[in-house]
Parts: C-alpha cells; structure tokens; sequence
C-alpha cells in the first residue's frame, strides 16, 4: 500500500512521453531536472516523520488472518520511504507523485479516512485527524512546499519545449 500526493501541471504527461520518441536521453534529462526541481517538496515529506505518533506502533503486530506484518512503524523507515515516481500512462491522476512506500506509515497516514475505526480515533485524539482523500502529514508538508515547484516546473518545461523545437 502506498500513499501518494500529486502535483500536476497540465500537458506534462504527453511532452515527457513525445520526448522518448525524439530522444530518449532528452527524456532521462528531463527527469532529473524535474527530480531536482521536487527536491525540497521530498524533503519536506521527509522532515514531517519526528517521533512514532502511538506507542503501540513501535512493536511488532499484524492483523489476524494475514500473512505479513504491517508494523512496527520506525521513523526511519518511515523517512527512508518518501519517494518521488513518475507516472506518465494515461489515466494516471498526475506526473510527479511523492510516494509513502513504508507499509507502517502508509497505513498511519490513510488510517480513518474512509471509515472510522479504533487507529484513527487514537491518532485523532492525540491530534492527528484525518478528512476524505487527505492524509495526516505528508500531504500538508508537500502542499506547502508546492508554490516553488510549480514554477520552476513550469520554467523548466518551456526551456525543453524550446530544445525540442530546435530538434525538430
């Protein structure tokens, strides 16, 4: 299970898909300047992971009836898991996704937001709330980090717009 946060910018998908098809080391390029451009907005999904929000996080316990555990949750696990991924099919929600891929904080961040049970009413009275399609901490953290990316997302796509103009 993942949690993802989305930061779109409109006409992305198809220009990094036409870039493969001019020049595939365009592409490669194109990400790692995106990469570092979302740099800021990975560290601050990272920094938001300061202590295990529940004491009984910290042991080692999975449902009855599966096969894997979930937990313990570890903040340096938890840390480790930020990720960003490109998504660029065709019905995907966005371009630049900032993964939780940690199992432990997935699951503390999605707990509750569908329906109600015993984790998100402890996470809320400690006050961790959660609402419908939101998470508890990275998504605030990336969305405040959002303004800068964006513009230098958008500057970055006319400087390869115009590269690729001069290709063709």
């Amino acid at each position: 299970m993942a949690v993802s946060t989305t930061i779109e910018v409109v006409g992305v998908k198809n220009a990094i898909n036409s870039l493969r098809k001019i020049d595939p080391q365009l592409q490669k390029d194109f990400k790692l300047d995106a990469t570092a451009i979302a740099q800021p907005a990975i560290n601050a999904g990272k920094a938001v992971y300061k202590n295990v929000p529940l004491s009984g996080m910290k042991y080692k316990w999975q449902e009855q009836g599966r096969s894997r555990a979930n937990f313990p949750f570890t903040v340096a696990k938890a840390v480790n898991g930020v990720r960003m991924r490109f998504d660029t099919r065709r019905n995907a929600v966005g371009v630049i996704l900032i993964e939780q891929k940690d199992p432990a904080a997935a699951i503390f961040e999605t707990a509750g937001r569908a329906n109600q049970n015993k984790l998100n009413t402890s996470l809320a009275f400690m006050g961790l709330p959660v609402s419908a399609g939101r998470t508890r901490l990275l998504g605030p953290a990336i969305y405040k980090a959002r303004r800068g990316i964006e513009a230098e997302m958008v500057k970055m796509i006319a400087k390869t717009m115009r590269t690729v103009q001069r290709e063709l």
